[in-house]
């Protein structure tokens, strides 16, 4: 159906012919409403009869109405005239990437600024569920507001045969994009279509976002190079080099390109798709720090600020740079500053918006700092920020990242991911995967090339080739106490490490690679780290100390002096303080997080806040909905206790008021006590109190270390609760809340099972375990043989019931809530998990970020409200001046 200007579809009035495809006859057109001009797609009359095709036609309306996205094409309007149907698409002027391609490469800059756009605009598409399946240059409009992705409709068909229908149009015909002028010759087409295909796609497999990234990767390399990534004279031998070659390096067909772009096209191009790049996402970021490192890409990325008023934190890094320029300045001796250099110190606030900052880690050569965090979506990833960059920056591949730590050259950053510990390289490039670690956590480069890394709360000290390799016992705990913190000293064989023992504050050790066991140094209280200038620093009563060390003899030597105040340590060590090689130290003051405390419905939408913004944990909900009890900590408070928040008379009042740590508060079934875990008399307990605030407390159980009840039966007959097992990790038990009160082991294997909830009938527990590696969630039969049920099935923590137990609830990995239909009956039936909302939880090792409301359609979430707002501060030649 030809249509000729002046041709009325509806309000819109054609004026004339843009391009034609396979697919569909795009024409420039007048809004008469609006007054605007629009693209108007028209589907060609002799295939507006076929059911495929016009089925195509449909999904690509249904998908493009889906996104919105500044750099993907709009759709405005959908119609039908005189039996033909018809999308109304925004207007783009410009011209297709191919067609500027054909003038030759683009600058290097030219290429990183558009693939970051495409990228996104795929992150995007990606995120709706949407694979594109035909992306390439003719698919890209070059407009004056940047890239604009078009022809989202392509079926799902990779093959060449004709759809049913008897049209007798081919796919290749279909996949000419609408907007080429000059649309291609059959074979043309044939190839134009495998030019950007997968290996898997041309296997017959489905394609998914992955199979997009390979198609960007050719993209890129073609936007580099001018040249595409394979080449082929006919279909067969386009599909052959696909299958079998790798295309020749940027660098060696464009001199000048960065080598980490050269890295990144390669991972986009990996025949297997799981070694490929896995998002856009990461893509885009991989591109953006390719950008901001300048062409060589070789370093680390010092980023354009934007070009307006300096806040606070400009400033902050403003001076963190000239410090930097000044230290160097002033010259290095033997790795340390000269005795002439001047202290500096600095504060570096914290990005907006990003919560959950762990230990910042200093570079060695002092040059850079790293630490892990979330950003405004909830995810956790590894943050680099140059000193003298005025920019923080994700590092692309690290989500679900663990603490980083830094390689003793300063080119690699280690973390522990989704059960295996990872590498990645500064400079850009993929994360490389070193060994498997289901409960890695924090761990230690050392310079003979040894990695160490701790697990959880009774895993032993771990070592591996930072080249890869199987991980071997370096340092075990036994029945009294656990190790952690590994920290290597220069020479690579030595290190420290912290015992921590059942009874007891932390003792720090030294330990030697091959030798069981350690020496103590007499230090008690917080992990050290080793200044290679000859001092030990460590934290005692808030107050960061130093002390000369003979390395030779490893002993102290001399008095302890103070260096920072205000520096809180927790019962396992952990103090926030990190030192350079060369006098850069790196401290936060307080390591408290904030959380709000709100309602959401079904939908993910914030209904009401609870109380005041402080530092919560482990909320439990009366069974009435009316009240909550919750640990909380005070900035000024040593030690945490349970408060009783009552939103309705709008009070929060202390509920414990022990100078012991109380924490992980549950309510009785009736809601008239409150059970809770103490670390009063120096062991832990577990202890009981009316849920009023009057009579005595008492004890119940002495189960054992770190000890926390999780969950009372509805029938009141039992206390479902975990406890560390030196031998077993954490085992979840019962306690009967009737007679002598005698513990029974629920679940004690050689995994960590965790977060458990009765059913509503008592019949079921829900928890979480590792044993797959990776936290999941999981049902089994409270008392009985009726068996066990995985729930979830790619990650997923914090299980809980609703209050008819025909739905569970639970955390993905992803930080969606996810529902689980559960049929009643003899055994379990459970459904197929459902997403309700993606929510920002604080995850980690805190219980219960959320609880079910009584009538099953709120939920009451602690959500993060940032970090305390404490930032980072940095010295600069830390030592006083007359101790250098």
């Amino acid at each position: 159906m030809r249509l000729s200007p002046g041709t009325r579809l509806g309000p819109y009035e054609v004026i004339a012919p843009l391009g034609a495809g396979g697919m569909g006859e795009v024409y420039r057109a007048r809004d008469t409403r609006l007054g605007r001009d629009v693209a108007i797609k028209v589907l060609p009359e002799h295939l507006s009869a076929n059911p495929d095709i016009h089925a195509r036609f449909e999904r690509e309306a249904k998908t493009v109405s889906s996104l919105n996205h500044p750099h993907i094409c709009a759709l405005y309007d959908v119609g039908t005239e005189d039996g033909v149907p018809f999308l109304v698409m925004e207007l783009i002027e410009g011209e297709t990437l191919a067609q500027r391609i054909e003038r030759g490469p683009l600058p290097i800059p030219e290429v990183l600024r558009l693939g970051v756009q495409i990228a996104d605009a795929l992150d995007r598409a990606h995120r709706a569920g949407i694979v594109h399946r035909d992306f390439k240059p003719g698919n890209v409009m070059l407009a004056k507001s940047g890239v604009k992705l078009t022809d989202f409709g392509l079926a799902r068909s990779t093959g060449v045969v004709a759809p049913s229908g008897g049209s007798g149009v081919t796919v290749a015909q279909l996949s000419q994009s609408p907007t080429v002028v000059s649309p291609l010759t059959v074979e043309g087409a044939l190839i134009g279509t495998f030019l950007y295909m997968a290996p898997e796609q041309l296997e017959g497999r489905e394609a998914d976002a992955r199979s997009d990234i390979w198609a960007l990767g050719c993209v890129l390399y073609e936007m580099a190079t001018g040249k595409r990534a394979f080449e082929g004279k006919s279909q067969a031998s386009l599909i052959g080099a696909i299958m079998n070659t790798e295309p020749p390096p940027v660098s060696t067909v464009m001199a000048f390109a960065p080598p980490a772009l050269d890295s990144l096209i390669r991972s986009c191009l990996a025949k297997d798709p799981e070694e490929r790049v896995q998002t856009a996402h990461d893509v885009k970021l991989q591109l953006g720090w390719i950008a901001q490192s300048g062409s060589s890409a070789g370093t680390v990325p010092a980023p354009v600020a934007p070009k307006r008023g300096l806040g606070r934190e400009a400033i902050a890094w403003g001076v963190a740079g000239i410090a930097v320029v000044l230290l160097a300045a002033l010259g290095l001796r033997g790795g340390r500053p000269a005795d002439v250099s001047p202290q500096i110190r600095f504060i570096v606030p914290l990005p907006e918006k990003m919560t959950g900052v762990e230990l910042p880690r200093i570079s060695p050569d002092g040059r850079m700092m790293a630490f892990a965090a979330q950003d405004s979506a909830g995810r956790t990833m590894v943050w680099v920020r140059p000193m003298n960059s005025l920019a923080v920056n994700p590092l692309p591949g690290t989500e679900r990242s663990g603490r980083p730590f830094w390689s003793p050259d300063s080119r690699h950053l280690a973390f522990v991911a989704d059960g295996k510990i990872k590498k990645v390289a500064i400079s850009g490039g993929p994360p490389v995967v070193i060994c498997d670690a289901p409960n890695g956590y924090d761990g230690s480069w050392g310079r003979t090339g040894v990695i160490l890394y701790d697990g959880g709360t009774t895993d032993p000290i771990m070592r591996v080739n930072a080249a890869g390799g199987v991980p071997a016992l370096a340092l075990p705990g036994d029945s009294t106490f656990a190790v952690g913190w590994p920290a290597f000293l220069p020479d690579g064989k030595h290190f420290f490490f912290t015992k921590l023992p059942v009874v007891g504050p932390p003792e720090i050790m030294m330990g030697t690679l091959g030798k069981p066991g350690g020496e103590p140094l007499g230090i008690t209280g917080s992990r050290v780290e080793y200044s290679p200038d000859g001092y030990l620093l460590f934290a005692r009563e808030r107050t960061l100390l130093a002390q000369r060390f003979d390395l030779g003899r490893r002993k102290l030597v001399g008095e302890p002096f103070p260096v920072a105040e205000d520096l809180p340590v927790s019962t396992s060590g952990q103090a926030n303080f990190t030192v350079s090689d060369n006098g850069v130290l790196v401290y936060r003051a307080t390591g408290s997080v904030l959380s709000r405390m709100v309602w959401l419905d079904r939908a993910g939408h914030e209904t009401g806040q609870v109380a005041a913004t402080a530092d919560y944990r482990a909320p439990s909900l009366s069974p009435d909905g009316r009240r909550v009890v919750v640990r909380r900590r005070d900035s000024d408070a040593a030690n945490a206790d349970v408060w009783m928040i009552d939103p309705a008379r709008g009070t929060t009042s202390r509920f414990t008021f022990d100078p012991a740590t109380d924490s992980s508060p549950v309510w009785s079934p009736d809601g008239s006590q409150i059970a809770w875990a103490s670390t009063r008399g120096g062991a832990d307990g577990i202890w009981l109190k009316s849920a009023g605030g009057l009579g005595q407390e008492q004890q119940i159980a002495k189960p054992g270390p770190f000890a926390a009840p999780l969950d009372w039966s509805r029938d009141g007959k039992w206390l479902l609760y975990t406890v560390v097992d030196p031998r077993t990790g954490v085992d979840l038990w019962s306690l009967p809340m009737t007679g002598e009160h005698t513990p029974q082991v629920v679940l004690q294997t050689p995994f960590n099972e965790a977060r458990a909830r009765f059913s509503p009938d008592g019949r079921w527990i829900a928890y979480q375990s590792d044993e797959s590696g990776r936290p999941e969630v999981y049902v089994a039969s409270f008392q009985g043989t009726a068996g066990k049920w995985q729930i979830s099935a790619d990650g997923g923590s914090d299980p809980d019931w609703s209050p008819d137990g025909r739905e569970l609830f639970y955390l993905a990995r992803d930080q969606r809530l996810m529902s689980v239909s559960i049929t009643p009956g003899e055994t379990l039936a459970p459904g197929t998990p459902q997403p309700l909302f993606r929510v920002q939880t604080e995850g980690g090792t805190r219980r219960n970020v959320y609880e079910v409301a009584p009538d099953g359609k709120r939920f009451l979430f602690l959500l993060p409200a940032g970090d305390s707002g404490t930032p980072i501060t940095t010295v600069v030649n830390w030592r006083p001046a007359d101790r250098r």
